[in-house]
């Protein structure tokens, strides 16, 4: 059997005449219009009439022109854009009953029942819900002569298949989010840049990152960029202050001219109060008297244009939608498209939504162990090499004049930890 032969064949036209709409809602990310060309090709590609909807929740409350049909070339040369050119926006509106009623009699309207949600999971909870009520939601149209008893009919079930766009890396059942790479590339760039001037001056930087109640970029960003710390909030350090001022004085003491800290904007310490970039600096300050600054990246880290990965991410993840839209009954449950490994596979999203949440619940509870296990292997992998590579306190020999470590060190250093792993 050739591979041809064996791979699954999708037949062009196969499923002429449904409808389906794609939205974007919550944040932006890097990656999301990949996912939206790809949804839009790929269901013109099996027969579906295919629509905008723009505004996110907003844009299908309010109706109109915020829903419009799309085709092959509407997503041409979007690709590399950073954002959504759908547009997002947080809506009260679809929160409350009456906004769902308006945006069911919408999609009834444009004849859709199939739903591509991309964003994180506040959206894709609201698309849940929102498929529970569906049937209820259209009594209530047919009760109040909005729709017809055909349109009633015809259009009784709705199907949801959510995309994950997020670069905070914080929905449970994915290794990745759409945008994540794309904000980690901003954050290196940015950490390389701010390494030639601190050196130039024996400076400490400490650098807030982005990632809400997850420290994902923080880790694997302070991983990536040689940082000397980082704080996160799901694994709190006891007595941080301590701890931080030992690390970086042995650190200078050993010849090296500067001192890198990343701060996920969500840190905490053991008793639940946020850590601040601005209180580690004046703990650095206060006890070390180190020349320190504080750099806090904000909205940079979610613009810009999407790496190859997200491009890749979005447009693999958002055929794979379409095809489990295709693919459902009125008994599927809603499916969270996610990466395992290096395949795109489907997830039942309320267990996603569920276990997200736990992580949450043990930060709450100052589970820290709970919440680093619930993070998933790829994190707890991250976190072990970060301290694993970040543990042994180098000679002062072990640095040339430029601050660089030498070749003989680093061979050592390896090795030790070769073993250290085996």
């Amino acid at each position: 059997m050739t591979e041809i032969e064996g791979s699954k064949f999708i037949e062009r036209g196969a499923h002429k005449g449904k409808g389906i709409a794609v939205f974007t809602s919550g944040g932006d990310s890097q990656g999301m219009n990949a996912a939206v060309r790809s949804v839009v090709r790929m269901g013109i590609y099996l027969g579906c009439k295919v629509y905008f909807i723009r505004e996110g929740y907003q844009g299908m409350v309010d109706g109109g022109s915020n829903i419009v049909e799309a085709n092959w070339s509407s997503v041409s040369c979007i690709i590399h854009k950073g954002g959504t050119i759908i547009g997002s926006a947080r809506c009260k509106d679809f929160r409350e009953r009456e906004g769902r009623l308006k945006a069911a009699k919408n999609l009834v309207e444009n004849g859709i029942t199939n739903l591509v949600v991309i964003g994180g999971d506040g959206s894709l909870t609201g698309a849940d819900l929102f498929r529970q009520e569906w049937p209820s939601l259209l009594d209530e149209l047919l009760k109040t002569n909005q729709i017809t008893a055909e349109q009633r009919e015809k259009y009784k079930f709705l199907q949801i298949a959510g995309l994950v766009g997020s670069i905070d890396n914080d929905f449970c059942g994915t290794d990745m989010t759409i945008g994540t790479d794309s904000a980690l590339h901003r954050i290196i760039e940015a950490i390389d840049a701010i390494v030639s001037t601190a050196y130039s001056h024996q400076r400490t930087f400490i650098m807030e990152v982005m990632g809400r109640h997850c420290g994902y970029l923080a880790l694997v960003a302070a991983l990536t960029g040689e940082a000397d710390y980082v704080f996160i909030p799901e694994e709190p350090e006891e007595n941080w202050q301590k701890t931080i001022c030992e690390k970086l004085a042995q650190e200078r003491q050993a010849g090296q001219r500067l001192n890198i800290i990343i701060v996920s904007e969500g840190a905490i310490d053991r008793n639940g109060d946020p850590i601040t970039a601005e209180l580690v600096k004046k703990v650095v300050v206060d006890n070390l008297h180190q020349d320190t600054r504080v750099t806090v990246l904000g909205h940079v880290q979610r613009g810009g244009n999407p790496s190859a990965f997200d491009r890749i991410l979005g447009s693999r993840m958002g055929a794979e939608a379409v095809m489990a839209l295709m693919e459902a009954d009125e008994t599927t449950e809603p499916c969270v498209i996610s990466l395992d490994g290096n395949q795109a596979v489907r997830v039942p999203l309320m267990e996603c939504v569920k276990q997200t949440k736990a992580v949450a619940q043990a930060m709450a509870d100052k589970e820290w162990e709970k919440a680093v296990a619930l993070r998933g292997k790829s994190f707890m992998r991250n976190l072990e090499t970060y301290k694993m590579l970040t543990r042994l306190k180098p000679p002062k020999d072990a640095f040339d004049e430029q601050g660089r470590g030498k070749v003989r060190f680093y061979v050592h250093f390896f090795i030790y930890n070769l073993n250290y792993v085996a």
